[in-house]
């Protein structure tokens, strides 16, 4: 283990690899349930398929992380891109579950393609500085919002867009409650804090439960917190299932696709990158991630055998980072975490019946975390680091995209250098960037059209 994975280089040990692996697993096991619900009533998919599918590509991807860049990031299917693949290709654009897959390895070809020539290295590592802070302070809010709505804490209100939940719901209850035992368990340095709060608040919502307090409710989507072993929901995946002859007559509409899969995995990967390492300190003095190269080229692979298997865009995960807040500093945290995910296609079950709520405690704190990273950049230096980092900082959680933050951040910064005689500032992959957005707003504007 330590010559694989340098653990003392880094300053950390098996325990504390393996605690951190299984608190990320647990943040983030979520997509075992959400995926086969979005993609499982696609003509052609099955609930049972696409769990497999879901499990095996998050194994193989975090394995590639775990070998390839001996980084504690885990990865499997995006949340938003699986419900753009759903909803939008296969849903309002009317396109078959095979074209979306095909649309799927094409970009993930390119991704590996794009990784060996180095630009997305250069991409991660040329940010401005300001910047990459502003990324990884908007990170910790968007992970903050998504937990507080799922927890029901933050809801949605016609008037004002959100407003607050229920006071005496257990789930907004336990959630503040767990967040409490964290905090108290991080106060008294108890090892695997984050994870006993994940642990504790699943308990206490067991109790409630049992007391008639939580109320199971299906149809409402309020499943029991009691794993259950009848009826596993496992199946064979569907492998290889690809339309290529559609690309030669609706080459067009194609490229809008692709290119839609393509841009968000880029910018989502390139940001939970940058903010997951400002966090574990795994960033080197010039501020760059010493082997981007290997962790950008296994979000790629990832993404490839995704699709061979039948899921939707593989990428890098932001509830990595509540394995390197447990203390995860190496490839044995994501090699702990993909192991989990291979288990969890048998133990399903018990994966399954921890609620989000649960696991909103400890997304709320790695929030925290990475929130503070607002401290260390400057408001009164250059204009276009100060609008650009502020920029990247409220659209991630007000726009609910980490993309659209590194766009808006990217782009206000690349135009006030041009408006302030700065070009020279301005290095060549920014350019490209800019040159990016450009393009995807056009493919956005051909789409509407």
């Amino acid at each position: 283990m330590e010559k694989l994975f340098k653990l003392k280089e880094n300053g950390t040990t098996v325990k504390q690899e393996i605690i951190a692996g299984v608190t990320t697993f647990l943040a983030m096991a979520y997509i075992l349930a959400v995926n086969p619900a979005y993609l499982g009533g696609i003509e052609g998919a099955t609930p049972g398929g696409i769990f497999t599918a879901t499990a095996l590509s998050a194994a193989i991807a975090t394995l590639c992380m775990a070998f390839f860049a001996n980084y504690p990031v885990a990865l499997a299917s995006g949340m938003g891109l699986n419900a753009f693949f759903a909803f939008t290709v296969c849903g309002a654009m009317g396109y078959s579950y095979s074209v979306a897959l095909t649309a799927v390895l094409v970009e993930g070809i390119i991704f590996i393609l794009l990784s060996l020539c180095n630009f997305r290295e250069a991409l991660v590592n040329q940010i401005p500085k300001n910047l990459k802070f502003g990324i990884t302070a908007g990170i910790g809010l968007f992970i903050t919002i998504i937990a507080m709505i799922n927890s029901g804490i933050v809801i949605n209100d016609d008037a004002t867009l959100v407003s607050i939940g229920s006071f005496g719901s257990p789930q907004f209850v336990l959630s503040v409650l767990g967040l409490i035992i964290i905090g108290i368990l991080r106060h008294y340095k108890v090892p695997g804090h984050i994870l006993l709060g994940i642990i504790a608040t699943w308990v206490l919502g067991i109790i409630a439960e049992l007391c008639g307090w939580y109320v199971v409710d299906p149809e409402n989507g309020v499943y029991s917190l009691i794993p259950s072993f009848s009826g596993l929901n496992i199946g064979a995946p569907a492998l290889f299932k690809f339309d290529f002859g559609f690309i030669a007559s609706n080459f067009s509409s194609f490229l809008v696709v692709m290119f839609t899969f393509l841009f968000t995995d880029i910018f989502d990967t390139v940001g939970t990158l940058i903010g997951v390492a400002e966090k574990g300190d795994l960033l080197d003095e010039k501020g760059e991630l010493p082997n981007a190269k290997g962790a950008l080229l296994a979000d790629a692979v990832g993404t490839v055998c995704g699709a061979c298997l039948g899921t939707s865009t593989v990428t890098s995960y932001v509830e990595s980072s509540a394995g390197v807040a447990a203390g995860g500093r190496t490839g044995l945290t994501s090699l702990t975490t993909a192991v989990l995910f291979l288990v969890a296609i048998v133990l399903s079950p018990i994966f399954l019946a921890i609620p989000s709520f649960a696991t909103t405690p400890a997304m709320l704190f790695v929030g925290l975390l990475m929130l503070s990273a607002i401290k260390n950049m400057e408001f009164d230096g250059d204009i276009a680091d100060v609008i650009g980092g502020f920029t990247a900082v409220v659209f991630m959680p007000f726009t609910y995209s980490i993309s659209n933050g590194i766009m808006f951040g990217m782009l206000s910064w690349v135009i006030l250098k041009i408006f302030t005689g700065k070009v020279k500032d301005i290095k060549p992959v920014m350019w490209i960037s800019t040159a990016l957005f450009v393009l995807y707003f056009i493919t956005k504007v051909l789409h509407l059209a």
